[in-house]
């Protein structure tokens, strides 16, 4: 009865507007995000669907996976990424190559947006005077040096791995960090190289050294949309409307000032947006758009709470019940629900994106099965502890083996069975921020655009929430506890417990 409640409320809270609905992406640095609320805006605006936001998916890889199979629509991607990391065919330069590697995938790019976004490597400026540090090539006479690199700058070709056979480079130490987090620790001398973005907002205030490619290495990164071909025909006006407002409004120092207002300035996606489209943001407009952002991830969050919660039920009590009934078996499922415990909850998240790909499905699979642990073993531990006399005259009076586990055994466990599934709840809860990860959405939301913008605000508006709503869910199972075991029962049993 618990677990189709679960899913009955995790149902509800997954209904929602009935319109069209067209999907927005980004990935998880600045100025992606501002595009895809740019993005947003222009489609919201257009009138012809309503707009869900699933900013901050990750990488290049998820995030073209994410387009490529459906789950969004439309994204800022680049041109130099799209030959080098995604068609990797570094001769495919223009941009009707580029469109014919695309229409495989049912894809497609628009007009350039109207910067460049290359990547560069960049030094403190104390240290480039003191080393002589003026291009890339003079690095490989320094390899005592430590570098902090974004993760997709490590991970492919037109990044680190290429970089370094193409100018010989060693270095001492090269960590990968959050690209936000990589200019604090050039900073505060943690670190000596990162890689930078030449339209990062916070080369226009620190005084950094960016090392002239001499060699000629990272190809353009022109900004472009990258899009489905059946949004382009199922939304003709909208898409219209993106290549008036946006394609070639952009330039690079425009592009600067933005990332500058977000990175250097605080200010929020709207008060950006508003000056982007020269128009005034109205008053409060950030403040109303984070707690509309809270609420509506409250129910988010409470959709994937609730429905892998529910799921996990149905499946960890009937294992539970075979793990007690037969003792070989039981230890071998045992063994390997707790395997999956020992996993980085991440880690199963990613695993999740080659089966199911990226978004909500993906997110409620993984936090379901990584909620299992705790109810499966409670269960058989509640049913194998119970007096074996009082089954024994069960059996006496006549009572069949599911009667007796209906009216015998799991009431008796259900003390225990109650307390696995609280552990799972607030587990759940708590673990169910990663999903933002993969695109499934919750507070995690939040907290990832926090991370990418460096913005302790909207990190707490997603920590503090998820914090509060684990609080709930035990009050909420504390009083399950009176109301489903009785009193009588729940005594004895807190006592033998």
């Amino acid at each position: 009865r618990l677990a189709t409640l679960l899913l009955a409320l995790g149902g509800a809270a997954a209904c929602g507007d009935p319109r069209p609905t067209v999907r927005v992406g980004s990935k998880t640095f600045t100025e992606s995000y501002i595009l895809g609320e740019i993005v947003s805006d222009v489609i919201e605006r257009a009138g012809e669907a309503r707009v869900e936001r699933k900013l901050g998916l990750g990488g290049t890889g998820i995030t073209y996976r994410a387009v490529a199979s459906g789950d969004i629509d439309v994204y800022a991607e680049y041109t130099g990424t799209l030959t080098q990391a995604i068609l990797e065919d570094p001769s495919a330069t223009s941009l009707a190559d580029i469109r014919q590697g695309l229409a495989k995938d049912g894809l497609t790019v628009g007009e350039p947006l109207g910067f460049d976004n290359t990547y560069a490597l960049a030094v403190r400026r104390e240290m480039a005077d003191r080393l002589g540090l003026g291009s890339i090539s003079d690095l490989a006479r320094h390899p005592e040096l430590e570098a902090a690199f974004s993760s997709g700058f490590t991970d492919r070709d037109d990044g680190w791995p290429g970089l370094k056979r193409h100018y010989g480079l060693e270095l001492a130490r090269v960590r990968v960090m959050e690209h936000a987090l990589t200019y604090e620790a050039l900073t505060a001398g943690e670190v000596d190289v990162i890689d930078i973005y030449s339209t990062d907002g916070k080369l226009e205030r620190l005084d950094l050294a960016i090392l002239a490619d001499d060699l000629g290495f990272f190809p353009d990164y022109q900004a472009v949309l990258l899009v489905r071909k059946d949004f382009i025909e199922r939304f003709p006006g909208t898409w219209a409307a993106l290549e008036a407002e946006v394609e070639g409004r952009f330039d690079q120092k425009r592009m600067v000032h933005l990332n500058a207002m977000a990175d250097l300035d605080g200010r929020g996606f709207p008060e950006i947006v508003a000056e982007f489209f020269g128009r005034e943001a109205p008053r409060h407009e950030e403040r109303n758009r984070l707690v509309a952002d809270v609420l509506e991830l409250t129910v988010d969050h409470l959709w994937l709470v609730f429905l892998s919660l529910g799921v996990a039920i149905l499946l960890g009590v009937p294992l539970g019940i075979v793990a007690a009934r037969h003792r070989e078996l039981g230890q071998v499922e045992l063994m390997a629900v707790g395997v999956l415990q020992t996993i980085p909850s991440l880690a199963l998240l990613c695993f999740m994106i080659p089966l199911f790909g990226i978004g909500k499905l993906p997110a409620l699979v993984a936090l379901s099965l990584y909620a299992l642990l705790p109810i499966v073993r409670n269960t058989h531990t509640g049913l194998i502890g119970i007096d074996r006399q009082l089954l024994e005259i069960a059996g006496i009076l006549g009572l069949s083996r599911g009667q007796r586990l209906r009216r015998i055994e799991l009431p008796l466990a259900s003390l225990h069975i109650l307390s696995g599934i609280k552990t799972s709840a607030i587990w759940t809860v708590g673990t169910a921020p990663l999903a933002a990860f993969i695109g499934g959405g919750g507070y995690g939301d939040l907290i990832v655009r926090g991370l990418a913008l460096d913005d302790n605000t909207l990190i707490l508006a997603g920590a503090v929430p998820a914090a509060v709503m684990a609080l709930a869910f035990h009050g909420l199972f504390e009083v399950l506890d009176r109301v489903l075991i009785p009193r009588g029962l729940r005594n004895t049993l807190s006592e033998s417990v």
